[in-house]
């Protein structure tokens, strides 16, 4: 018998301390088909209900086996609160953002005095389905609060301009961002209040990669350290996924204090791992290619590829969110080799 519960094990594992083995978690979205038809709960209802969300998160930990409950399956709610415009989703299809609320800094005050439990509001029913889970897994299992990063947010919160916006007015900029990691900081510290013990940033389009050095250093990492440092206050190690080639960001993504990074398919593990000092790297089957598109045999292997790579510096997950009709064989292939590397 262990003689760590499956929350010790991922909280110790990215504070940097020793366990005995890896644990077999994914830090982006876990929702499938196959879990949807095992309990009878479904996308996209399951999104605006407390226990139906509750019970198809926890249905990645019941029914595939990962070794944490993560929560939610999509990046729009925080958009959503905001009243920006919402394409529902589909049973194999997370939903989208259509329509934004912010065209000047005039626009922001209609929001002052926003709550993120409002009852009326989606992140609500976040916070309950985190509660849910709590009460019923106590200590034992580590529940992944999650939410999109301050960046994407503005994003979504302004619209493609964004991208010009911050390059051409820059106070601007600097203003939607302050208000973006002002709501970011509020929103994760209800998960973590309500039972998160470990925290997912989601910011796609955050990338050094898309904005460059200079301004990845003026309007990601220092809103990045300050969501960072309000749940390492609270004990709350965090991981940071940002989409695309991260290669050459990555010792730059590490200066706001993430605890790992995660890193999607196409970045080289062992590359990534040169990259940082200390955080973790986290990842990075590819998610449609490997653990869709394939058998549990090609998954082993390129579990035991990818291992190889991260050399006892990383977890074994998924390089970005699970694609809805993945099976479960390959999933559980995947968690299997994770749970055979021993530190």
């Amino acid at each position: 018998m262990s003689e760590y519960t499956q929350k010790e094990r991922l909280v110790r594992v990215l504070q940097g301390e020793k366990v005995d083995r890896m644990p077999a978690i994914c830090v982006t979205q876990t929702g499938t088909v196959d879990q949807m038809e095992a309990i009878g709960v479904y996308w996209p209802e399951a999104n605006y209900d407390a226990e139906q969300l509750a019970a198809l998160s926890e249905a990645g930990h019941t029914v595939v086996g990962f070794e944490a409950i993560r929560v939610p399956f999509d990046i729009t709610a925080e958009a959503e609160f905001f009243g920006c415009g919402i394409k529902d989703g589909t049973k194999v299809q997370q939903p989208s953002v259509i329509s934004h609320v912010v065209k000047s800094l005039d626009d922001l005050a209609q929001f002052e005095g926003y709550d993120v439990a409002d009852p009326a509001k989606r992140t609500s029913i976040v916070l309950d389905a985190i509660k849910i889970l709590k009460e019923k897994y106590g200590d034992e299992v580590p529940i992944i609060g999650s939410m999109i990063g301050p960046f994407s947010l503005a994003q979504h919160l302004t619209g493609d301009s964004w991208f010009m916006d911050i390059m051409t007015k820059q106070e601007y900029g600097l203003e939607v961002m302050e208000f973006a990691t002002e709501f970011s900081i509020k929103y994760a510290l209800a998960q973590v209040e309500a039972g998160a013990c470990v925290f997912s940033i989601i910011d796609p389009t955050a990338s050094y990669q898309l904005i460059g050095g200079d301004f990845y250093k003026m309007f990601v990492v220092p809103f990045h350290q300050k969501l960072i440092d309000a749940l390492h206050e609270k004990g709350v190690p965090a991981v940071l996924h940002i989409c695309g080639d991260t290669t050459e960001g990555l010792a730059l993504m590490e200066t706001c204090g993430v605890d790992a990074i995660s890193v999607d398919q196409n970045v080289n593990a062992a590359t990534a791992v040169s990259k940082v000092e200390k955080a973790l790297i986290v990842g990075n089957l590819d998610p449609v290619n490997c653990l869709w598109n394939q058998t549990p045999e090609f998954v082993k292997a390129e579990s035991e590829r990818v291992l190889k790579e991260l050399d006892g510096k990383g977890l074994l997950a998924p390089g970005c969110g699970t694609v809805s009709q993945t099976p479960t064989e390959n999933l559980q292939a995947m968690i299997e080799v994770a749970k055979t590397w021993t530190y």
